[in-house]
């Protein structure tokens, strides 16, 4: 996929929804335990390029290990939507489940993969 695109997506049972701009030029495919037990393939975008349209009220926070990434999970269908973090400059971040992305075909994307497992 290639230029920016104004994306649409939510979880399954459809309570939380969210709109965002994208190039997906980096689709992770990390080995860390979250990734791998729950198939998450995160991109990332800067706080303003994300708009969270329903389900705030919704959402369930999901901390682990050092508890600094704020994993938002629809607490009616249990998919982690999004996540809530830093980069290692210090500013914010969101992690956006592509898997969440209205129509994606997650074959046709090129994942870049992430060793998580080793941090």
């Amino acid at each position: 996929m290639s230029g920016l695109k104004v994306c649409t997506g939510g979880c399954h049972c459809g309570l939380v929804r969210f709109e965002c701009t994208t190039d997906l030029a980096m689709v992770t495919a990390c080995n860390c335990s979250i990734c791998t037990k729950r198939g998450l393939h995160f991109t990332f975008l800067p706080p303003h390029s994300f708009q969270l349209r329903a389900g705030q009220d919704s959402l369930k926070e999901y901390l682990f290990n050092q508890r600094a990434i704020s994993h938002q999970l629809c607490a009616e269908c249990g998919v982690e939507v999004f996540a809530r973090g830093n980069k290692p400059d210090g500013s914010e971040v969101i992690a956006l489940n592509v898997a969440c992305i209205d129509g994606i075909d997650l074959a046709a994307l090129k994942m870049t993969p992430v060793d998580g497992r080793s941090r």
